[in-house]
């Protein structure tokens, strides 16, 4: 497996990294503790060493599997976990907070359940609108200091949010949501603003939740949260079908799967970009991981874009209420 540096603070990890959400939260197939252990070692057995969690997935479980599997290869992995819901006597409450106090509960927390003394990467999980991202990222860096948190990360910030916290703590890696049919941060300022800072960019749901791997349908069992999502109603999936056909046909030329395409763009974009794709299936594993190995040509990827320029995606990619959390920028820090 190639690896990647995030940053510009000595944080190299696997070119494909696994997202670990899937294995017991938010999807209809969950899996066991110890079919989750199985998998997370296997992805390691395979060269992975970056592997992303949450303490809102379960809430708590996810990084309880986590740590639990990559206990005994400790030295060779990055753990990223996320801190920013809003907790009360172990059940999530409406609503983020990132308080200083509850950032650092979520963080003592993060370090028993995963059983490590350091946090490889933190990130916010969201942005809190009540809390100046200064005291978060002022926060973050007592918490570097002390030892317990080796770097510094955001999910889904807005860009002025983005550089108000790198001013107070350098921010390492920034996760969004990034595929062939979700392209935003192309437009918005952020992978920009990573140009310009030295920041890493880790894509989640790169394959499109699963839709851009071609072996979806539109029957959504009980449980998969992806039923409520715009972008995977039976009228948008119809459309969107065009990205999947257009991945189809790539792979098809290259001896490749389309999720393989779709991962191989992504890492042709920047070179500090790292996927996170997730899955429950060993085979899905073997298969993503294959996509570092792929090499896009620059006309192959001229011709991607060109027709990927013609599709208008349908259907947003998160329900409104999800939709108020991203790209949000955090209050201005008032003079004291």
């Amino acid at each position: 497996m190639q690896m990647r540096e995030l940053g510009h603070d000595g944080l190299k990890v696997s070119a494909i990294g696994l997202g670990c959400m899937g294995i017991s939260f938010g999807y209809a197939d969950k899996l066991s503790k110890q079919d989750g252990i199985a998998l997370i070692r296997a992805a390691v057995e395979r060269g992975v060493t970056f592997f992303d969690t949450a303490e809102v997935y379960g809430p708590f479980v996810n990084e309880e599997v986590v740590g639990e599997a990559l206990r005994p290869f400790r030295d060779r992995v990055a753990i990223a976990t996320k801190f920013g819901f809003n907790f009360a006597d172990g059940k999530q409450l409406p609503g983020m907070n990132s308080r200083p106090e509850r950032i650092r509960e979520a963080v003592d927390g993060s370090l028993k359940r995963l059983g490590v003394e350091t946090i490889d990467l933190l990130y916010q999980h969201r942005v809190d609108p009540e809390v100046p991202i200064e005291d978060v990222a002022g926060t973050v860096r007592e918490l570097i200091g002390e030892g317990k948190v080796k770097h510094f990360g955001l999910s889904e910030p807005g860009v002025k949010t983005l550089r108000r916290a790198h001013a107070v703590q350098p921010v390492t890696a920034v996760q969004n949501e990034y595929s062939l049919w979700w392209r935003q941060v192309e437009t918005n300022g952020i992978l920009d603003a990573c140009d310009e800072l030295g920041i890493g960019f880790v894509p989640y749901s790169p394959l499109g939740k699963g839709f851009l791997t071609g072996a979806m349908n539109k029957e959504m069992p009980a449980g998969d949260f992806r039923a409520n999502i715009p972008r995977f109603q039976p009228d948008a999936m119809d459309k969107n079908q065009a990205f999947v056909d257009l991945l189809k046909r790539v792979a098809a030329e290259k001896q490749a799967t389309p999720a393989q395409i779709a991962l191989a763009w992504l890492l042709a974009q920047r070179p500090y970009i790292v996927p996170i794709p997730g899955t429950t299936k060993l085979h899905r594993l073997e298969e993503n991981i294959g996509a570092a190995s792929v090499r896009l040509t620059a006309a192959e990827l001229n011709e991607i874009n060109q027709a990927a320029s013609q599709i208008q995606p349908a259907g947003d990619r998160y329900a409104p209420a999800q939709m108020a959390m991203v790209g949000r920028e955090a209050p201005v820090k008032e003079e004291a």
